[in-house]
């Protein structure tokens, strides 16, 4: 009698952590994208779970999501940028209308010569990661981890926590809490966005590819 309740319970567990995954995560996408939004003509998955795009449309949840992990690998180009984007109230016009956690070859000449708030690991055009180039070099994979709790956001690239936020600090719509310059393109208060939307990521800007895998969520 036991031993039968042993196997049960030994059953049960077994199945919650297969339908859960690890930790409770699970991929974002399906792995043929039937839950995404996004143009076949230009997003394509390999055998080996690698998306990519052929040009600058974002591939997206078809649902919202607030107090999340997001993990996921990203390979970049020669001059990549790109960006994960979190917290999109529009799909159409999602620039002023989200949070972007930039994605870039910080190896590049163009990079080098940019705001800081537009290294890879930044708050794009809000804040900047604490340390440059923590990005790998063009054709190696890189671990980010996003975390987003309320109007709280955290950054880790490769193992190092690079760019912590707190949105409320950002009541302007022109100038950052430092004083710096936000990008007139993105006219709306951090402070003002709600704290949940779709999440997406950025494909192909200009000559440059981005490559991603093993995305994962947790909900918290």
């Amino acid at each position: 009698m036991i031993k039968k309740l042993f196997l049960c319970v030994l059953s049960i567990i077994t199945c919650l952590i297969a339908h859960a995954g690890p930790g409770g995560k699970k991929p974002l996408f399906a792995a043929d994208l039937s839950n995404a939004d996004y143009s076949p003509a230009v997003w394509s998955i390999d055998a080996n779970g690698v998306i990519s795009a052929t040009a600058d449309q974002a591939i997206w949840t078809t649902r919202e999501y607030k107090n999340f992990e997001l993990e996921l690998e990203f390979k970049t180009d020669k001059c990549t940028n790109s960006g994960v984007v979190i917290y999109c109230t529009d799909k159409k016009n999602w620039i002023p209308n989200a949070v972007e956690i930039q994605i870039a070859d910080d190896y590049c000449d163009h990079f080098e010569q940019s705001a800081s708030t537009a290294s890879c690991g930044a708050v794009y055009g809000h804040l900047a990661p604490s340390g440059f180039k923590i990005v790998k070099k063009p054709g190696e994979w890189n671990k980010m981890k996003i975390t987003a709790k309320g109007k709280n956001i955290k950054v880790a690239l490769n193992g190092k926590k690079i760019t912590a936020m707190d949105m409320n600090l950002w009541t302007s719509g022109t100038t950052n809490p430092d004083g710096s310059s936000i990008p007139s393109w993105m006219p709306k208060p951090f402070a003002e966005l709600p704290a949940g939307g779709y999440i997406g990521f950025q494909g192909k800007h200009g000559e440059a590819f981005i490559w991603f895998r093993n995305i994962k969520i947790k909900e918290l």
